[in-house]
């Protein structure tokens, strides 16, 4: 959910504000305020705020130029002349009473992607793979190294004597595994960081002896990664 102040001195205009929030469902109200004195120990909670500009004890804008790491702010007001003020303090949007529903849905559908892209998304634990018309959930722990054929991936497990073999790119994968677990050493192989167990400038070796290449190529972000170890 997305937390939410609205902070108007207007009655009527809060009342509303609360009615489009709530119709939005990944919106969530956490306080609605006739002051920005009331909004401010709500703050620090909410990932949006709507606030009025023009307020009688504290303009909107002085509001949040007084804020030390605001969230994201929506300005709402009748006047629109206030408008290029609201960008100056890096406002995320600007609202022009009276504003409709579905301008206001627009709205927090874009800042929603924001917030979204903004925060961190998890690791992933396993991925799914297509192998003989079945889906394969591979955990990624298990992954001893990755070997490329052409079109088509070797992926070597602990404890299994065979690979599985995918059909799928090796770039492609690369970018969905998490960076400070594996790497790509060569343009045919990515390894679990975790396996090795010697390395030179020119390769590595894995439990079990196995030695596989470093290529030209990929040797300086090896370097990088094996630099303070």
């Amino acid at each position: 959910m997305i937390r939410v102040v609205a902070i108007d001195d207007e009655p009527l205009a809060i009342r509303q504000l609360g009615m489009y929030i709530g119709k939005i469902p990944f919106l969530e109200l956490i306080a609605a305020c006739s002051s920005a004195a009331a909004a401010r120990p709500f703050v620090g909670q909410a990932d949006i705020l709507y606030v009025d500009i023009n307020m009688p004890d504290l303009s909107g804008l002085d509001f949040v130029r007084s804020l030390e790491n605001p969230p994201l702010v929506v300005f709402t007001t009748a006047y629109s002349e206030y408008a290029l003020e609201g960008f100056k303090v890096h406002a995320a949007d600007y609202l022009l009473k009276p504003f409709s529903f579905q301008e206001f849905e627009a709205s927090a559908l874009l800042l929603r992607d924001r917030i979204e892209a903004s925060r961190p998304r998890p690791e992933p634990e396993a991925l799914t793979f297509k192998v003989d018309y079945k889906a394969v959930r591979v955990e990624l722990a298990r992954i001893r190294y990755v070997e490329s054929m052409s079109e088509y991936l070797k992926i070597w497990l602990r404890g299994e004597p065979a690979p599985l073999v995918v059909l799928y790119s090796l770039k492609r994968l690369a970018e969905q595994l998490p960076e400070d677990r594996f790497l790509r050493i060569h343009r045919s192989y990515l390894v679990n960081l975790s396996e090795i167990r010697e390395y030179t400038r020119s390769s590595v070796t894995l439990d079990g002896g196995l030695t596989l290449p470093v290529g030209d190529l990929y040797r300086p972000a090896f370097a990088a990664v094996f630099s303070g170890k």
